[in-house]
């Protein structure tokens, strides 16, 4: 009797240690396989079901709907040329559901359309928070987790700052990762890292997952240990008429007025410019370019992701003519990815490349990553490109 009674109790637990779709117990590799055919807590149907062959349903209930569709630029590269319909079908019951795949893995952005309004998917607890309105986040597993999950490693700390900056005048946020067995005896270099337009300090955290993928790189010994400083580049309205002629000095005197100071006094970083390195995407890459480019005094180290300018030759006179260039500058990266690179805009990246290759600035130029301008490219740019060879020449 007390065996099976046992046995029992134990056959009770184990549903305990199972992983249910999106239950956020853990931070698994695979929240949206449906293991146990339960909804998200508070969402009234399961989805998305992301299958192990790699195919997902999603599922709508909206019974007085008259269209559905998915709006995903990151999924509808990755289906490339294969003709699956973004259109959900309508059920007798109110249901709408779409099946597409198999889709590599990845994470993907998408937002639901529902009769000409966009949302965030209401079933999906995997939602990403922005300068812009929500959106949800498909997760499609492989056989364990990826190099941006969190796995088995010892893992670096990420602290939130928040501090009154004159230059804005108001209080803004940034956050700083530490590595695993982070030593304040020691002094670390410093990668300040920045975001596209719309985006948050927050989202190279939860969207690009630069902590874990720098906790990976550690544990493999294929990176440096170091600081990484995500301040918020969002200085200026994105839609400001005049966004463009007023971001790039403003942001320049955040991080000499703000920034910088604060992280080198909380932290044991380098304060030589060897020890120190900009990188962002998109609107960051800019930033990169036109800000980092302009303080060699600050930064010796340049990531310039999925960015540049067609009219590089004009607009960076002074850096590509700068007899000294490769004297002043360690390593300069620019990358996009693979699909990004065949369309416009990827032009910008390329023309930057051209005008380095002109005028002899030693530089990298990698295209890689399968994707488009989204997340799947930075994080591929950052894992395997930017972040191991960032500090290999010291």
């Amino acid at each position: 009797m007390r065996i099976r009674d046992l046995l029992t109790g134990l056959c009770l637990l184990i549903p305990l240690f199972t992983h249910a779709q999106q239950a956020n117990v853990n931070l698994d590799y695979n929240p949206q396989k449906n293991t146990e055919n339960l909804t998200p807590f508070s969402a009234p149907l399961n989805s998305p079901d992301v299958r192990d062959d790699r195919t997902v349903v999603f599922r709508l209930r909206a019974p007085s709907a008259s269209s559905v569709r998915l709006v995903s630029g990151a999924i509808q590269t990755a289906l490339g040329s294969n003709g699956q319909s973004l259109n959900f079908s309508k059920g007798e019951d109110g249901i709408w559901t779409l099946s597409i795949g198999p889709l590599r893995a990845d994470m993907y952005a998408y937002h639901l359309n529902v009769d000409g309004v966009q949302m965030a998917d209401p079933n999906n607890t995997c939602a990403a928070f922005t300068a812009m309105p929500p959106y949800s986040e498909l997760i499609v597993h492989g056989d364990g987790p990826a190099y941006y999950d969190a796995r088995k490693v010892p893992h670096g700390a990420v602290t939130r700052h928040v501090y009154h900056s004159a230059v804005t005048q108001g209080e803004r946020d940034l956050y700083v990762y530490t590595p695993p067995d982070f030593d304040r005896t020691k002094t670390y270099p410093v990668l300040y890292l920045v975001g596209g337009s719309g985006e948050l300090p927050s989202n190279w955290i939860y969207d690009g997952r630069a902590n874990f993928i720098m906790d990976n790189l550690l544990a493999d010994k294929k990176a440096v240990p170091m600081v990484i400083v995500i301040p918020n580049n969002q200085v200026v309205h994105r839609n400001h008429p005049r966004h463009v002629d007023l971001t790039f000095k403003i942001f320049e005197d955040e991080l000499r007025q703000s920034v910088i100071p604060l992280v080198e006094k909380e932290y044991p970083v380098r304060r030589d410019p060897k020890g120190r390195a900009l990188s962002g995407l998109s609107m960051g890459g800019r930033h990169t370019m036109f800000v980092g480019f302009n303080s060699l005094d600050l930064f010796a180290s340049f990531g310039v992701l999925s960015a540049g300018d067609v009219d590089a030759e004009k607009t960076l006179s002074a850096f590509l003519n700068d007899p000294d260039i490769n004297r002043k500058v360690d390593y300069l990266f620019v990358g996009q990815g693979t699909t990004e690179a065949a369309g416009r805009m990827g032009e910008r990246c390329v023309a930057l490349h051209n005008a380095l290759t002109k005028h002899n600035v030693q530089h990298e130029y990698f295209v890689g990553g399968d994707s488009a301008h989204d997340w799947s490219t930075w994080r591929h740019l950052l894992y395997y490109r930017f972040l191991p060879n960032l500090w290999r020449q010291n």
